[in-house]
């Protein structure tokens, strides 16, 4: 038996894969040519409208006569501004998260005694069983904990006396223990990937039922289980400002498609968790972090000119990964503001001042200020572009001592929260299964007999619209 599965061979991949490549291009002016709104969006950059929901509002711009105009952002959750949320938790020097976990499923802020059952629910179902500790999370360490954590997701299936039931009752039962679950599911595969992959010891620790989400992610990870409360207040932020962003990100959205289509709890967040993981989504943050580690090895961080220069090379394909993008940079919805990064950007900077990372903070904010004047110059044009909320969310992970692994993992922690929201609505006041339109392009052709098949082959490929092709009386089965 083979440890890995077998590889087909890298000389026949290539063969196989060219020929994939030939056959899938589709040229970009068909798109325009047949009105096809390519990833969901209109020509002026702004989202289809798919669908209506109560849960969240992503604004970045406004519509004045057709044209879009930009303005400040401004996300709010169930008709509450972020702003005002995170404040009161600052001046009342508290947790958030589990807050706003119930503010965005059950769609009203808790009362005291509401907000203290809910937690305490929580903290009940945060414990997994024995078994499932031992034979899920403890073998078949995974390199990439996103992976593990929906292979996690997916089994928990098959630890659940009623999976299939889609009644609101039973999804509201699965999506409140696996909120209280994943943060203690990627901790332990993090640990088990620490042994396998990196050779060092695992950190077990038991689960404390009076603590936040927050505090039990510090907790788990740290060999002497010790954390700061204001570590733990500031990945509490992080945790609210990462909790929900509008039915139409690409991972909400792929959790309400599943959840359209009639399938269990555990499929449909185990497939908003794989798009999560996506570098143009949740796994932006670790691009970032690269990023960052690229240009400080190629120029000196305090000289912008420096930084200029070379935010030129890598927008121009010429450094960094070679997309051409500046990660952290721009945003779909975004044009002036992104409140998350605004907030992340303020307790960053604090807490940098604070623990010697000012550098680190610094870099980032030339990128933030530098990079829309470079691109003008590389492009020729003017793009409003402010920074997301990833630009300073791995500055805050990396000061918190939290490990690259879990980056994109905290995120799912969070956004778990926005995807039981968006699939219970979905459940209630979705109705149709989503299934949006692909236009055809194909010529049609003759079944060749395998014998006459000539390797090769060039047939005329253009497509050709129906009412220009020639046809003959057999084509359309007539008489």
């Amino acid at each position: 038996m083979y440890d890995k599965i077998n590889p087909i061979s890298p000389e026949l991949l290539e063969v196989m894969s060219d020929k994939i490549e030939k056959k899938s291009h589709i040229d970009h002016d068909a798109f325009w040519k047949y009105g096809v709104k390519r990833g969901l969006r209109n020509p002026d950059g702004t989202g289809v409208m798919a669908g209506l929901t109560n849960i969240c509002s992503v604004e970045g711009y406004y519509i004045d006569d057709g044209e879009r105009v930009p303005k400040n952002g401004v996300l709010k959750y169930r008709g509450i501004n972020i702003n005002d949320i995170i404040e009161a938790c600052e001046k009342e020097d508290r947790f958030g998260f589990e807050e706003v976990a119930y503010l965005l499923i059950f769609g009203s802020l808790p009362t005291k005694e509401q907000v203290s059952l809910f937690k305490d629910v929580l903290g009940t179902c945060r414990f997994l069983p024995d078994t499932y500790i031992e034979d899920v999370l403890m073998k078949n360490a995974s390199m990439n904990i996103m992976n593990k954590l929906q292979r996690c997701i997916l089994i928990s299936y098959s630890f659940d006396e009623n999976p299939d039931d889609i009644s609101i009752e039973n999804v509201l039962r699965q999506s409140v223990q696996l909120i209280a679950q994943i943060p203690v599911i990627i901790c332990y595969a993090y640990q088990v990937k620490r042994k396998k992959f990196y050779g060092k010891s695992m950190h077990i620790h038991p689960e404390k039922k009076e603590l936040s989400a927050a505090e039990t992610i510090l907790r788990s990870i740290r060999s002497d289980r010790k954390f700061t409360y204001d570590e733990a207040r500031l990945l509490d932020i992080c945790l609210i400002l990462h909790a929900e962003h509008g039915g139409g990100n690409n991972s909400t959205f792929t959790n309400r498609v599943l959840t359209s289509s009639g399938t269990d709890t555990y499929a449909a967040y185990a497939g908003a968790v794989g798009s999560l993981k996506g570098s143009r989504h949740g796994g932006a943050n670790i691009k970032v972090c690269e990023m960052v580690e690229d240009i400080k090895a190629h120029v000196d961080i305090e000289n912008k000119q420096e930084i200029a220069a070379y935010l030129e090379k890598i927008i121009r394909k010429e450094a960094g990964d070679g997309s051409g993008l500046v990660y952290g940079m721009g945003h779909a919805v975004y044009t002036l503001s992104d409140p998350r990064a605004v907030i992340l950007k303020r307790k960053a900077k604090e807490f940098a001042y604070k623990n010697g990372f000012e550098k680190d903070f610094e870099l980032l904010n030339s990128i933030e200020t530098l990079t829309p004047e470079v691109f003008k110059k590389v492009k020729g044009k003017t793009k409003i572009m402010c920074a997301n909320v990833d630009l300073y969310s791995g500055l805050i992970y990396k000061m918190l001592g939290i490990p690259e692994d879990l980056y994109t993992p905290l995120f799912a922690c969070a956004r778990i929260v926005g995807w039981s929201a968006h699939r219970l609505e979905e459940l209630i006041s979705g109705g149709k299964i989503i299934r949006p339109a692909y236009k055809n392009i194909a010529l049609p052709k003759k079944y060749v007999p395998l014998d006459e098949r000539i390797e090769n082959f060039r047939a005329l490929e253009n497509y050709i619209p129906s009412d220009q092709r020639e046809y003959k009386k057999e084509d359309n089965n007539e008489a």
